[in-house]
């Protein structure tokens, strides 16, 4: 009798416990007695997934943050290893997203025989293009969610495969703006600007109160305005006692996750970068991008970036199609006034929206089976 396929997966955030989970949804269609643990979130529970750490443990970003829980997370790696290489020795090990943690994790396991994937190829092309030797040493197939990678990683001998991004599946592409504010419990008419500060506690931190404040000087010059905040569970209060603390009141409405629906609900966003930004793109939704982080992991990051841009719809788009502030730059009344620029011009948005949607096309690919197929490919060799 065949013995179910045993796949361990870490996930390091909020972002790669939703990859993860549409990962593995498509994964048990394949194979139905599947079995997965390692470290992830509730997308993943939802797919069976036993979660021996949760995926919030790792959700630090910045050399400086790193630093601080540096000690720790080592920990966990290391228990994890040995679990790995021991009685929980898995068929094979993907590592979604999360580098810094899984590419180490991924070495290790490969030199032991176990089989490693990663899924969602680090941003060589963005910044530190030295971890292409890394990614070599560690991995056996990558999974690309962008449709320039694989040519880029196949130039330096790493097998990988353009799968698409698997919100490009999920999100309509014509998005039900009047649904999603019923479910909300947001009026129809009116003008709603979704709020999205981050999904780690680092990011809540440090734009938080600059976007409250920034949403408290768009109040002072339309009052009509109304504001929605998708909350992760963890950080939910400390939001919530940030916009309270932004006198917001009742024009300010938090929630509990639910992101997407905010995103199909709103008419702008005001967006921390990171993989929401794609999101709000895949729901043709005008942005601005803000950023903001302790000011020495600033300077080491800006050093080693070969891009202009930050924000995927931009990178992906080649172009500065929506706005981007970083640090000193993200300032309340500037991120307030390229908000209501956005409100204040139907054509560019309609100009942004066809990007948008070409983006939405060239990006859903199945990602499910594609996956699977090089997953099992693997797993034949």
């Amino acid at each position: 009798m065949n013995q179910p396929r045993r796949f361990a997966l870490v996930a390091g955030e909020t972002s790669g416990d939703l990859l993860a989970g549409l990962l593995l949804k498509g994964a048990r269609q394949r194979w139905p007695d599947l079995q997965s643990a390692g470290i992830g979130g509730p997308r993943m529970a939802e797919q069976g997934f036993e979660a021996w750490w949760p995926s919030e443990k790792l959700a630090v970003r910045g050399y400086v943050e790193v630093l601080r829980h540096y000690r720790e997370i080592v920990g966990i790696r290391e228990q994890l290893k040995q679990r790995l290489l021991g009685a929980d020795r898995p068929d094979v090990f993907i590592g979604v997203d999360a580098p810094d943690f899984n590419l180490d994790l991924e070495a290790a396991l490969k030199a032991k025989g176990i089989r490693t994937m990663h899924f969602v190829c680090p941003s060589i092309w963005a910044w530190r293009p030295e971890r292409i030797d890394k990614i070599r040493r560690s991995t056996d197939h990558v999974l690309c969610i962008f449709p320039f990678e694989p040519e880029l990683l196949a130039s330096h001998g790493i097998a990988a495969t353009y799968v698409g991004h698997p919100l490009a599946d999920v999100i309509p592409m014509a998005p039900d703006r009047a649904a999603a504010r019923s479910a909300l419990g947001l009026a129809d008419d009116g003008t709603v600007v979704a709020i999205l500060p981050g999904s780690r506690a680092s990011e809540v931190q440090y734009l938080a109160q600059v976007f409250f404040a920034a949403a408290a000087q768009m109040l002072r010059q339309r009052p009509q305005l109304r504001f929605v905040v998708p909350a992760v569970p963890a950080l939910h209060e400390k939001i919530e006692a940030a916009a309270r603390d932004a006198g917001l009141g009742a024009q300010l409405k938090v929630v509990l996750g639910q992101s997407h629906a905010v995103l199909a609900a709103c008419d702008v966003t005001l967006i921390a970068s990171g993989t929401a930004t794609l999101e709000a793109a895949l729901f043709k939704r005008p942005m601005v991008i803000a950023y903001n982080m302790n000011w020495l992991s600033w300077q080491i990051m800006r050093r080693k970036q070969l891009q202009p841009w930050v924000g995927l719809p931009n990178i992906l788009c080649n172009d500065f199609v929506v706005p981007e502030f970083l640090q000193g730059a993200a300032t309340p009344q500037a991120l307030a006034q390229a908000v209501l620029a956005w409100l204040d011009a139907p054509e560019r948005i309609d100009a942004l929206q066809q990007r948008f949607t070409a983006l939405h096309h060239s990006l859903r690919q199945n990602t499910a089976q594609r996956a699977t197929d090089a997953i099992e490919k693997v797993l034949e060799a």
